[in-house]
């Protein structure tokens, strides 16, 4: 096994007990960029004389004994929306040409002092106000999309360019492309990881967590960057937290919620049939299955719309009036709608959003977590616009991946994504856990039995 295809938890093994260094793992994951990159395009730039300068320092720290931790020397990839000082924070986005940051976003400033390092910045839909990432490809299929808008995080994951990856995630950015791309994507609960330093596309529903190749890979990240900044408004004071999953996969005592509604409609055969099996495996582990509805599901669609695209005009109101001509034209006309919308309707979906987190609440009660899809389809060939439902229902591509990932960001309850199986072309296809407000261990507990019941996953292979 090469150094790139080794998991966060396994590098930080063997660089903890000096069987691997810091420099080896960065050149490897090096080789292996210049290997995929052609192929899948996950990086808006890569690092390289950064990445080995910091990896040498990495590894002269852990010869004189200070070692920082599970991420000293592990090479990270870091979306493109996420400022790290001295550089360039495009968004994908021709508007910020020249720009460089002038100081980390504090998520930044937390992996480095963990010891993680940058290998690159990896590409987003433009603004991250998008579910495709057009100009990057699927990991396991060049043809088919990546996901987004954290399509180049995911990718750079599960095609060994990346060891892990930081992404975003507004309505389901991090999930959509972390189950798309057969990879683990975890959506914190709303102000656990702190948002300073990350460009906003909509800031009451934005969030930032990790995408790693194992649900063990996922707490490792998120003890290292959740806690207090604040400089996030939202940010709230938590106390500190290993977030790491026991090794026994038991689940004795876990209710496991089961949506009779809304999760399982509209929804391809094939990951039905995954994520039912992925379910009766959690029984199998001693979880309870409690049969639930999810509430309020036909103002889904429309409170994120009335909360995400408002907020997002805002945001580039200046930048649009000035140079709409900059903006890619998907993203430029949905800022443009923005200016269509009323005070009246954002109030309406706030007044919405109230209603439903506290409908939410009352369903965790009942259960410690739900199961459910992560998407409704496996990644779709690009370009492809629609999809059309057995009833006859026409849906468009962006708005089937985000309605089963936006009810946590809509709700602020944190959700997993973890890969259960492949479509019958091949395809991945994940399992979506949501759970009670800053109860992450509970999820990742979870997800981490089921996933020690299943053989390793491998690298997807580009070609």
């Amino acid at each position: 096994m090469q150094p790139y295809e080794l998991s966060l938890a396994a590098a930080a093994r063997e660089i903890r007990e000096r069987r691997l260094s810091p420099v080896e793992l960065v050149d490897s994951v090096l080789d292996r960029i210049e290997q995929v990159e052609p192929h899948v395009a996950a990086y808006v730039a890569v690092s390289a004389d950064h990445a080995r300068r910091t990896a040498r320092e990495a590894e002269r720290e852990a010869a004189q004994g200070s070692y920082r931790g599970p991420l000293h020397g592990i090479p990270v990839g870091i979306k493109d929306v996420i400022d790290v000082v001295g550089v360039s924070t495009t968004a994908s986005s021709r508007t910020r040409a020249g720009h460089r940051a002038a100081s980390d976003s504090t998520v930044a400033a937390s992996l480095r002092a963990a010891g993680a390092i940058l290998i690159g910045k990896t590409h987003t839909h433009e603004f991250a106000y998008g579910l495709t990432t057009p100009q990057t490809n699927n990991a396991w299929d060049r043809g088919r999309i990546a996901g987004g808008s954290s399509g180049g995080s995911a990718v750079a994951v599960a095609s060994g360019a990346a060891t892990f990856a930081l992404g975003t995630d507004t309505g389901g950015s991090i999930r959509v492309p972390a189950t798309l791309n057969g990879v683990v994507g975890l959506k914190p609960t709303y102000g656990l990881v702190p948002r300073h330093g990350v460009t906003s596309l909509s800031w009451s529903l934005d969030h930032v967590g990790p995408i790693t190749r194992t649900v063990d890979d996922a707490a490792l990240v998120l003890t290292a960057i959740a806690g207090h900044d604040p400089r996030d408004p939202a940010s709230v004071a938590v106390p500190g937290v290993d977030y790491r999953p026991g090794p026994e996969p038991d689940l004795t005592g876990v209710r496991v919620g089961v949506p009779r509604t809304y999760y399982f409609e509209h929804v391809d055969a094939d990951v039905a049939a995954a994520v039912r099996h992925a379910i009766a495996q959690l029984e199998a582990l001693g979880a309870r299955l409690i049969d639930i509805g999810i509430p309020m599901t036909r103002y889904i669609q429309a409170v994120q719309w009335g909360l995400m695209v408002p907020e997002a005009t805002a945001y580039h109101q200046a930048t649009l009036r000035a140079v709409p001509e900059l903006y890619q034209a998907d993203v430029r006309i949905l800022l443009e709608a923005g200016e269509l919308m009323g005070a009246g309707d954002h109030l309406r979906a706030q007044r919405a959003r109230t209603l439903m987190r506290d409908a939410w609440a009352r369903i965790l009660e009942e259960v410690d977590v739900i199961a459910a899809p992560a998407v409704p389809m496996a990644a779709v060939p690009s370009g492809q616009e629609t999809v059309t439902w057995p009833d006859g229902t026409v849906e468009s591509v962006s708005d089937a991946y985000v309605r089963l990932s936006s009810p946590a960001n809509i709700t602020g309850v944190p959700a997993l994504s973890v890969p259960v199986g492949r479509d019958t072309a091949g395809m991945p296809i994940g399992m979506q856990l949501l759970g009670r407000p800053f109860a992450e261990r509970t999820l990742l507990r979870v997800g981490h039995a089921y996933e020690r019941t299943q053989p390793a996953r491998s690298l997807a292979p580009v070609t």
